[in-house]
């Protein structure tokens, strides 16, 4: 994998410039037209989503990120390693749920999810800039402990801020684009997911063997649990517009074999100064380590962004890699999953009759096949070709429920049947 091998340092979009970029015309500066700066930062954000570019950049400077990322994050792991009863309270007290079974012992990823609502204008709505403090919601009144008692409220606020942040950029791409598609699409849909991630390290699920052997008194504690590969997350697209991460916090756990109980953990620095999170590298057709401004958000390009903006923009494939020989660090992320209504109608010609990057690779509805030659063609074998699962007239429904379908169904590439 690419630990030891290339990095790609993300560029950094300052989030003054996208509050001036996703203005509405009539608060453009008079100089706008003319303003040099302001055009190199459209172009390279073009340069950097576009298809001939990684597709994903970083935003940098945003309002209250330095409060409300480490507020939330470090609980992924506490949530992760409380017992099961303990966890569906305190998940059900704040209006969150999980997409994966949580009582399996050897999960490597604990996913804590909840459906954020918007009716967003960004012009008239600036919740990067919200007074947090005043915020109501689902933990005011509940009994969850001290350490739980803002879950619910910070979930939604940093959500809300993401979902901001996507906005605007959908905005800005759809200026330089031309047109409406990318911004409306999303504000017709209302809704976006949020989840929570602890990424689990070796001594983590010691720790919930330990604790389930405590309960049952039959397991035997093994050193090498489950199933750990050198990835935390296998090789795929987002299949909706835009994904919003936090650049992940990295946590440090006592190391004690397993037997110590306790969730706590220190913030500790990457071991290897990046983030884990890795792409394949379209132009080079090789994999590189994504790293990240410290407080920074990343947005990648789904596959919908792809579709709707007639391959202008450039979808992501992506893995999350697991630190070499650090048995006792954790990494932990929060994500907001921005995508279409439900009912939104994708068009296979929007994406392939005018689309053909810089390089000459047309869209990938078209040459699927030649993004999986060598060195990649493992990784081809992972993920299901977009010619496979989009239809022209799909709903995005439709997509979406194919795309789980190849991938994780019981004939799916990735499924653990």
């Amino acid at each position: 994998m690419a630990e030891e091998g290339e990095t790609l340092e993300l560029y950094n979009l300052h989030y003054s410039d996208l509050m001036t970029l996703s203005s509405s015309v009539d608060q453009f500066p008079t100089s706008y037209e003319n303003n040099e700066y302001l055009g190199s930062v459209m172009s390279t954000i073009m340069e950097n989503l576009g298809p001939s570019g990684p597709g994903l950049l970083a935003i940098t400077g945003v309002p209250n990120a330095s409060d409300l990322r480490p507020t939330l994050l470090p609980m992924a792991r506490k949530l992760a390693l409380l017992n099961n009863d303990d966890r569906k309270r305190i998940l059900k007290d704040h209006g969150l749920g999980s997409d994966v079974p949580l009582k399996n012992i050897d999960r490597t990823v604990s996913p804590f999810a909840m459906q954020l609502k918007y009716n967003l204008n960004p012009d008239a709505n600036n919740l990067c800039n919200k007074n947090h403090s005043e915020t109501e919601g689902f933990s005011s009144d509940t009994e969850s402990p001290c350490e739980f008692k803002n879950l619910g409220n910070t979930f939604k606020d940093l959500g809300n801020c993401m979902i901001e942040l996507g906005l605007r950029l959908a905005r800005v791409c759809d200026k330089i684009i031309g047109g409406h598609e990318l911004e409306q699409s999303l504000l017709e849909s209302h809704s976006a997911k949020g989840r929570l991630i602890h990424y689990h390290s070796v001594i983590d699920n010691l720790i919930l063997q330990a604790s389930n052997k405590a309960r049952s008194k039959t397991k035997r504690i093994e050193r090498t649990c489950g199933n750990h590969s050198d990835l935390w997350q296998q090789w795929h697209y987002d299949y909706g517009v835009f994904t919003v991460l936090t650049d992940p916090m990295f946590m440090l756990a006592p190391e004690n074999n397993g037997s110590s109980q306790s969730c706590d953990g220190k913030e500790c620095d990457s071991p290897s100064g990046h983030t884990y999170l890795q792409i394949l590298d379209p132009n080079k057709n090789r994999v590189v380590m994504v790293k990240a401004s410290y407080g920074s958000f990343i947005v990648q390009v789904g596959e919908s962004g792809d579709i709707l903006s007639k391959g202008k923009l450039r979808a992501t494939l992506h893995s999350v890699c697991r630190p070499k020989d650090f048995e006792n660090v954790s990494r932990e992320t929060f994500v907001v999953f921005l995508q279409p209504s439900w009912s939104k109608t994708l068009y296979v010609y929007d994406f392939s009759v005018e689309s053909s990057s810089s390089n000459g690779e047309d869209s990938r509805i078209c040459d699927e096949d030649d993004r999986q030659q060598e060195p990649s063609s493992d990784i081809g074998k992972l993920v299901p070709p977009l010619c496979d699962r989009l239809k022209n007239g799909m709903t995005f429904a439709e997509f979406s429920k194919e795309t789980t379908k190849q991938y994780y169904g019981s004939s799916g590439l990735q499924s653990k049947r």
